[in-house]
């Protein structure tokens, strides 16, 4: 009988073995018992895989594991990276968002993703399907990289199957002693990245691309990380957009997007973030101009909501980031609203055995 997602008629050898797919009771992952397409004009336009959440804060208390996957089973995600945080704020700090601690050291720690890895083995959720990601590497400090990574292979043999989000240069986390990644040490990610092409492990990188007073400031630094790393699955998180970058022109943004996903067909543009919709998108005009770039590369991009799970947030706070990052999807064409509401482009960059459902021929 068909369902919302089916099994691809070729496994590729990488793939993960199948989990039992479950209807979800909202969003675009509700799927009619006989559907054998997806209707645009009666179902939801939420996104089913939401690539980019942190299941851990910065510090504080976390929403507990099982209560945040309710969360997505209620609203209708039913793929997800689960990302820690690859920093954490000091133990002692009453903080649980960097912002409000303007000068407290905000470091690389394995903590987060140790304790995504023990809830996942203790919990073993098949719905939503769960991806571990691999937070903490220190992209400033490469050497400290390969004994991280094999002690995650160690006490998680095969559990991680994604890396980031990473900063390559983040500047909201300036004040809290980040230390940008140079172009020296982007030469030195060079054994990591051979695992991760090796392994098809795909990686978030957080490269901002500049400021409002030097809107490319970065982009010297990602284009060292692309054309020094062709092979690798890279994701751009955010495409390269932050608070610190409110005010581009979005034609200039667009077109240094559009080269970049021409010269490195191995690129995919990470969507998550409501600062996307609430600084670009949603401007008059400016929704139809990315929705033609997404059409233009209907393959390349992957949503998510960047949610952080403190425990100060509930249910409404994700339903709002879910439908609000999900807003860009309504102005897409059925190829790219296959490939990023539906996940295509997501189940094809991990490897997974499932696919999307096409989409409605409209009557």
């Amino acid at each position: 009988m068909p369902t919302l997602f089916r099994k691809r008629i070729v496994i590729p050898a990488t793939a993960l073995a199948a989990a039992a797919v479950v209807l979800s009771p909202a969003g675009a992952g509700q799927a009619l018992a006989h559907a054998s397409c997806f209707d645009r004009a009666t179902r939801p336009a939420t996104s089913v895989v939401d690539s980019h959440l942190h299941y851990r804060p910065f510090g504080g208390k976390a929403i507990p594991f099982e209560e945040l996957n309710g969360y997505l089973r209620r609203s209708g995600v039913r793929y997800v990276n689960a990302f820690g945080i690859g920093q954490k704020l000091p133990a002692g700090s009453t903080c649980t968002y960097y912002l409000d601690c303007p000068g407290t050291p905000v470091l690389p720690s394995i903590k987060n993703d140790v304790v995504n890895a023990e809830n996942y083995l203790e919990n073993k959720p098949s719905d939503p399907r769960i991806t571990l990601s691999m937070t903490s590497f220190d992209l400033a400090h490469p050497e400290t990289i390969p004994e991280t990574l094999d002690l995650y292979d160690r006490e998680y043999p095969g559990l991680f199957r994604w890396a980031g989000e990473l900063n390559l240069v983040k500047g909201a986390l300036l004040p809290n002693h980040h230390e940008p990644a140079s172009s020296g040490d982007i030469d030195g990610w060079a054994p990591m990245m051979k695992e991760f092409e090796k392994r098809g492990i795909p990686v978030t990188l957080h490269a901002d691309l500049g400021t409002d007073a030097e809107p490319t400031k970065y982009l010297h630094l990602f284009r060292k990380a692309l054309d020094r790393y062709p092979r690798n699955k890279i994701v751009w998180a955010h495409m390269g957009l932050s608070k610190e970058l409110s005010t581009m022109d979005p034609a200039a943004h667009i077109a240094i997007v559009r080269g970049l996903l021409t010269r490195y067909p191995r690129l995919t543009l990470d969507l998550s973030w409501r600062v996307l919709e609430d600084q670009y998108f949603s401007k008059p005009g400016v929704r139809r101009m990315y929705a033609d770039l997404l059409d233009a590369f209907p393959t390349r991009a992957i949503p998510g909501t960047d949610f952080v799970a403190s425990s100060d947030k509930s249910y409404a706070v994700y339903k709002e980031e879910l439908e609000v990052t999900s807003r860009i999807n309504k102005a897409l064409g059925d190829r790219a609203f296959r490939g990023i509401a539906l996940g295509e482009n997501y189940f094809r960059l991990l490897g997974l055995n499932v696919t999307a459902p096409r989409i409605c021929a409209q009557k």
